[in-house]
């Protein structure tokens, strides 16, 4: 891991903890001196998103350790249980919103208020929580981390928990004070399935899911770019964590030095390791005389894929 996405990483963690944590001040403040049970609700979540936090913060200092003698791929394999974790709060909040809700709704018993700081401190959160998400859903996808990206889907559904606190309080001004349980049954079917998408996709990562297509091909062109390799197969890419790990068999003339199949192995590896995604790659040499050449329909189609998003591969050639 390179000192700059640790510095980033640490840095981004301790942003978010700093943030919620002055929305629990402010949310406390105006709870007290307003009474308003949006509010309170806002700050008892801002007050776990600070709790989960701190173990965000911590796993990001964990995961961003350099490699050692009992970790020499490093530490970054822990980030999906830390993702887990955020989800579990995820999934806490979103359980306990709707149970408030439904028992507002079903007890008829509606309490909202009209004060203005209720509003300002809850236009705020959304504002505040709306920016992080984009940041922070940034910076995950640059630098590959699952731990901020759960982080990020955590703050789009803060979004949407003050978001629905804001619609009760208007709604109360206007004359529908039910507006405000309705809202919130809505928000919580979201955040519970925000908790969803985090859980599958760190899920994917521990059981070893491939990477997107597009990837693939990648590794596949950049494998047949070399001028000495015939054809590839038997291509397997999975994720080790958040990053990749790739396998596969280059076909080769078998009039080649040992020195010369050294080299185009080395050759291969250094092109396929250069994508950012890719932690290891090993590559096995496969000369034709031993009659190990096969077809590989798999990799004919990523040889083939094409996509509009997928980067240009003219540079590994």
């Amino acid at each position: 891991m390179s000192a700059d996405r640790r510095r980033v990483l640490r840095r981004v963690g301790l942003l978010v903890l700093v943030v919620n944590f002055g929305l629990v001040v402010a949310k406390g403040v105006v709870w007290y001196y307003t009474g308003s049970l949006a509010v309170a609700s806002e700050a008892i979540n801002s007050l776990a998103d600070s709790i989960y936090s701190v173990v965000t913060v911590a796993g990001l200092y964990l995961t961003t350790q350099p490699p050692d003698f009992e970790h020499p791929h490093g530490h970054e394999r822990i980030e999906p249980f830390v993702s887990l974790f955020v989800a579990l709060g995820i999934f806490a909040a979103g359980i306990g919103v709707f149970y408030q809700a439904s028992r507002a709704i079903l007890d008829g018993d509606v309490t909202v208020t009209r004060n203005l700081a209720a509003v300002a401190i809850l236009a705020v959160t959304i504002a505040v929580k709306y920016g992080l998400y984009w940041y922070v859903s940034e910076i995950s996808e640059t630098h590959r981390s699952p731990a901020l990206q759960a982080t990020a889907l955590d703050n789009r559904a803060d979004v949407l928990t003050a978001s629905a606190a804001l619609a009760g309080v208007v709604g109360a001004g206007l004359g529908y004070p039910i507006l405000d349980p309705i809202a919130a049954v809505v928000v919580a079917f979201g955040i519970l399935y925000t908790g969803f998408e985090i859980v599958r996709d760190n899920v994917n990562y521990l059981v070893g899911r491939a990477p997107p297509a597009d990837l693939r091909a990648q590794i596949v062109r950049r494998a047949l770019a070399h001028p000495d390799v015939e054809g590839v197969h038997d291509v397997i890419a999975h994720y080790v964590g958040p990053e990749i790990d790739v396998s596969l068999h280059i076909e080769v003339e078998g009039d080649r030095t040992l020195r010369e199949a050294h080299d185009i192995e080395s050759a291969v590896v250094e092109s396929i390791a250069a994508l950012p995604e890719v932690d290891d790659v090993f590559v096995h040499v496969d000369p034709k005389e031993l009659g190990e050449w096969k077809r590989d329909e798999d990799a004919e189609k990523l040889a083939g894929y094409d996509s509009d998003h997928r980067t240009d591969d003219s540079t590994a050639k």
